[in-house]
Formats: C-alpha cells, sequence, structure tokens
C-alpha cells in the first residue's frame, strides 16, 4: 500500500470557485448534490492511490532468468568521456542470452538517456532534481520494450549516451553535464537531442577512417557499433547527418515508444543508429512491432511475429541484382524512381556547399540508372508553422510534468515515476542559461493554452493541416519511391557562443531542422546517410577542414525496405565518406 495523500476534502467553496472559473454559477439547492458527486469520484480516485502500484510483468526486467541480475552502472570518468558522450556506464546483457546468439550478437550498443532502463539513472539531459523532487535522477525499475528486444537479440548495453537538456535542441551543447563533441572536429556541434548516440557511433567510424588513410588517431574513448535515439523533430537524423553516421526516423508507429520520455506522442519516434545501411536495417527489425501497449501504433503496425527482416530482404534485393548482373555503379538503383524535394532546397540558411553535395549526390542515382526528376511541395515550407501549431499547446504538459500530465496519463501504460519537482525560480534561472527553449516551451504551452485566446477549434485546424501536409508527401510519393533532400542547412557548426541572447540562443537550437522536423508530424520515414564532405564556415580555424554532409532519404509510410534500398545502391558508387 503506498503512503496516503493529504489532498483536503472537496468542499462546497472549491466547486464555488471552479464553477466561478468556468462562466457559471451553482443554485443553492444544487451544491449538496454536486458536492457528493464530487466527493465520491475523490473517494474513488484516493481508494486507488492506497493501493499497491501494478508493473505488466512485460516489462519487468531479466524476464526468464533462472536468477534475476543485478545491474550496476558508474559515471564515467573524464579520461574515458573525453567527447562526454557517455552519461553512464554500463555492461548489461541477458543473462539467458549466450553471446552467440541473436541477430545483435556480440554487438555493444548505447541507449539514449531518456529511455527507461531498470537499475540505471534516467536524467533526459537535465539537472539533478528537475526530474524528481525526491532522488537527483529516476532510477526506473522496468526495461522500455525496446531495451528488452535488443537484449534477447544478444546485445551488449555498455551505456547511456548523453542527450540534450529535455532532449530540446537539435545541437549539442545543452546537455546538464557539458557540451558533447563531434569526434570529426573538436569544439564543434555532434547534433542533437541523440547527442552521445551520435558521436559514440562515429567515433569507430572515425577511427576506421583515418586508419585506412595512414592518419593519426585521436584518442576519443570507447565507442559503440549501434545506439538507439529519440527523434522529435529531427534528433536522430541531425546528429547522423553532423557526424557522418547512418540515422532512420522509422514510420510513426512502428518502433514502440513505450518507457521513452515523451515531448508529444503525436510527433514522438524512436529508432536505430547504425555505421552502415545493413546495420541499421538490422537494428530496426529487432526493435520494430507491436508492443501491446503504444497508442501510438496503429493496426498498420506488424505484429512482432510479421516484422519485416529488414536486412534479409534487403540481402535478397542486392543478391537478385547481382544475379541479374545490375549491382554495379551504372545500374544499381535502375526501376527506382528518384524525386528531389524543390522546397527542400529553399530552406532558409542553406549554404551552398551542402545543396551543391546533396544535387551531385542526385546526380549520381541518374548514373546509377534510376530515373530521377525534381518534384515540388509546397507546404514543405509552411511545415514549422504546422507543427507548432498542432503540438506547442500541450508540450509543456508532458515534456515537465511526465506522467503528472493529462497527455501522458492517457497513454495505455504509463510508466511509474515519482512526482516531478515542479519549476520555481532556481529551475528558470538554471535553465535560461542551459536551454530557454524549455522555458519557452512552458510559457507558449500555458499562452496557446488559454481557450479564451485559442480554443480547442483552433489546434483541431492545425492537425487537419498535418493530415493535409502527409496527404501532399503521399501524392509525391505515388510518383516517386523516394524523396532526397539535404538533412541540414549547413556542416555541424560551433557550439553556440555563450553571449548570445535567448531569441538568438533558440534560434541556433533549432534552425537546422527545418527539412526534418515535416516528417515527424507527417510520420513518413526518413534515413540520414552520409553524402560528402562540407567546408566548415570561416573563422573556425583550418580553412581547408572539413565536415560531413548527410542526405536525407524519405520514403513512403512503413516504406522503409526501400529506402534502405535505394541508399544501399547509391553507395555502388562510393561511400559518402570516401567522396573527398
Amino acid at each position: 500500500m503506498t503512503s496516503p495523500r493529504d489532498n483536503g476534502q472537496a468542499s462546497i467553496e472549491t466547486l464555488r470557485k471552479i464553477a466561478k472559473a468556468h462562466g457559471f454559477l451553482m443554485r443553492p439547492q444544487d451544491e449538496s448534490g454536486y458536492l457528493a458527486i464530487v466527493r465520491a469520484a475523490q473517494e474513488s480516485v484516493e481508494f486507488v492511490d492506497r493501493m499497491t502500484d501494478f508493473i505488466d510483468p512485460r516489462l519487468n526486467p531479466d524476464v526468464g532468468a533462472p536468477v534475476r541480475v543485478t545491474r550496476t552502472y558508474t559515471l564515467p570518468s573524464p579520461s574515458e568521456n573525453p567527447l562526454n558522450a557517455w552519461s553512464y556506464r554500463t555492461n548489461i546483457k541477458a543473462p539467458n542470452i549466450t553471446e552467440s546468439t541473436g541477430l545483435l550478437a556480440g554487438k555493444t550498443i548505447a541507449i539514449k538517456d531518456n529511455m527507461s532502463i531498470a537499475g540505471v539513472p534516467m536524467t533526459c539531459g537535465t539537472q539533478p532534481f528537475h526530474l524528481s523532487k525526491d532522488v537527483p535522477a529516476p532510477i526506473p525499475a522496468v526495461d522500455t520494450p525496446i531495451v528488452s528486444r535488443v537484449l534477447e537479440a544478444g546485445a551488449v548495453i555498455t551505456g547511456t549516451s548523453t542527450c540534450e537538456n529535455y532532449c530540446m535542441s537539435a545541437m549539442s551543447c545543452t546537455s546538464a553535464t557539458g557540451p558533447v563533441d563531434n569526434p570529426w572536429l573538436r569544439g564543434h556541434s555532434s547534433g542533437g537531442s541523440s547527442s552521445g548516440s551520435a558521436t559514440l557511433i562515429a567515433i569507430n567510424v572515425a577511427a576506421k577512417w583515418h586508419e585506412s588513410r595512414g592518419l593519426p588517431v585521436e584518442h576519443l574513448g570507447e565507442g559503440v557499433d549501434l545506439a538507439i535515439g529519440g527523434d522529435q523533430g529531427g534528433s536522430i537524423r541531425v546528429p547522423a547527418a553532423y557526424c557522418g553516421i547512418y540515422g532512420l526516423k522509422p514510420t510513426h508507429g512502428l518502433v514502440p515508444y513505450t518507457g521513452v520520455a515523451s515531448l508529444f506522442p503525436m510527433i514522438d519516434h524512436c529508432g536505430p543508429m547504425a555505421s552502415s545501411v545493413r546495420d541499421t536495417a538490422v537494428l530496426l527489425s529487432v526493435l520494430a512491432g507491436y508492443d501491446g501497449f503504444d497508442p501510438r501504433m496503429t493496426p498498420e503496425a506488424p505484429l512482432r511475429t510479421v516484422v519485416p527482416q529488414y536486412h534479409t530482404l534487403l540481402d535478397e534485393q542486392i543478391a537478385a541484382r547481382t544475379t541479374a548482373g545490375t549491382w554495379t555503379p551504372t545500374a544499381a538503383a535502375r526501376g527506382l524512381r528518384i524525386g528531389i524535394l524543390k522546397e527542400a532546397f529553399e530552406i532558409a540558411g542553406l549554404h551552398d556547399d551542402v545543396a551543391s553535395i546533396i544535387r551531385k549526390a542526385a546526380s549520381r542515382f541518374t548514373t546509377l540508372g534510376a530515373t530521377v526528376a525534381e518534384i515540388s511541395v509546397p507546404l514543405h515550407l509552411a511545415a514549422p508553422h504546422i507543427f507548432t501549431a498542432a503540438t506547442r499547446a500541450y508540450m509543456a504538459d508532458t515534456l515537465l510534468y511526465r506522467q503528472g500530465s493529462s497527455t501522458s496519463s492517457s497513454l495505455s501504460f504509463p510508466f511509474p515515476s515519482s512526482p516531478a519537482r515542479a519549476p520555481d525560480q532556481n529551475w528558470y534561472d538554471v535553465m535560461t542559461v542551459s536551454n530557454p527553449l524549455v522555458i519557452g516551451a512552458l510559457l507558449s504551452s500555458e499562452f496557446l493554452r488559454d481557450r479564451s485566446r485559442y480554443p480547442e477549434s483552433v489546434r483541431d485546424k492545425a492537425v487537419r493541416h498535418v493530415h493535409e501536409l502527409r496527404a501532399a508527401y503521399d501524392r509525391a510519393l505515388r510518383d516517386f519511391d523516394v524523396l532526397i533532400m539535404p538533412a541540414t542547412p549547413t556542416v555541424a557548426p560551433r557550439h553556440m557562443p555563450t553571449d548570445l541572447g535567448i531569441g538568438e540562443k533558440a534560434e541556433f537550437l533549432l534552425a537546422n531542422t527545418v527539412n526534418t522536423m515535416p516528417f515527424n508530424i507527417t510520420g513518413h520515414p526518413g534515413l540520414v546517410i552520409p553524402a560528402g564532405w562540407g567546408h566548415v564556415e570561416a573563422g573556425d580555424g583550418d580553412k581547408k577542414a572539413k565536415l560531413p554532409v548527410g542526405m536525407q532519404i524519405v520514403g513512403k509510410r512503413f516504406g522503409e525496405q526501400t529506402i534502405f534500398l535505394a541508399a544501399a545502391a547509391w553507395e555502388v558508387g562510393g561511400l559518402g565518406l570516401d567522396q573527398e
């Protein structure tokens, strides 16, 4: 039984205040009847609050293990974490799985630090006591289904990866533990909010790249083979672009989001990050499929028993084309229809270097035998406004109050947690310095949720425009198999200057998501792959320095397999990081 709360019994005076706030007065003869109704409801709520909590057995860690395994974690030392990519270090294996068993056997994996791992603190990138008033950081008692799935597949979780503060930034400079550096160039962003996940993969990628060219390899700490990231506006794809790795935001609802910190259910996605197209496909095969909990998953989402084995299908497609003699630099993409999204090259701040590299990548598809043409979706440029109008009014409710919010409590299995600390002056002062986007989300949410200003019909209209935007991309994807575009306007910039004002900080932290964020509200899958190298901006030291450029490939909803084929076919002409 849990401790009872002293919430005070409902009174007629309390009901009078509620009625007045809603624009009506109760007649005196009605008051006692309404008070009885409210007290009966209060009695039910308090009865349930005293009950012992229930945790679905499917979420308990180490299910099927003969002996429950105690999990441990450590804070990484500066010497083993020079890029600040690790949040906590672990060594978690499924106790009943051998190292030779499963699709991920022998693979190391990092889990973004906004995902529930039993026995390991979850910070969501923010300062101590922001997520809980009782402990510095909540320590979950249950595993999110995607954690269970990677363990069942034989992977070893070697730690949690640093993420941006409250996961509300597409750069890598707002985490409570400090900025996460890009492995290719210290002092530059690794993208966000899945900063550490991308960086830990890129550590190994950069080391192999330098070794293959006989160049010195800098000690950047231990990396990983795979990682899981979260994406509510580009938080898998932006870090993948900046770090020269592969990151997929799957179709909305393909991978369960149960047990992952939410910003808003409409835009919540989690997905695979890896160092190759095939490894990305393998990890998606492990993660995908209905979990029995997540209402983001619609009847379109496959059951676990019928999840496509994306890597096997890709292998079969390549084998068939190899047998036919077409898996070559002049025919690998034969039969594919590639659309170049016109408006994606019209976004603010697009660097000429980035635009040129992605257009060159498009021309390679022509060489590879694909049909390539430009396609216009004018509504793409209005997507940021639609995104904000459809999500912002309730974002703070989910973001700051977690399980105490009406939005997250409506999910089919809210994860247990202690109450979050209410925002106060200290919280404001810390967040204004660390990440003003969080304060902005709270203020704008409260303002926009005022029904005297913006009735629910305004948000309803915004949601209808979400459907309009989805239909616009769907029409484009009737004529094309995939759409390609720059993932970000520039290569990774330097970390945010400390002397920027609030508005300048906010713009810096989100200005790189214009081509990624539209697909969070429409649900279309997007894969980012490295497509070349772009020059760093003037004033960034060595004028000859270059950083990776990412190409985003967007496909039909639940059309991940075609995206993987298009990406693999493009790489028959050479890997993006080899385009020096």
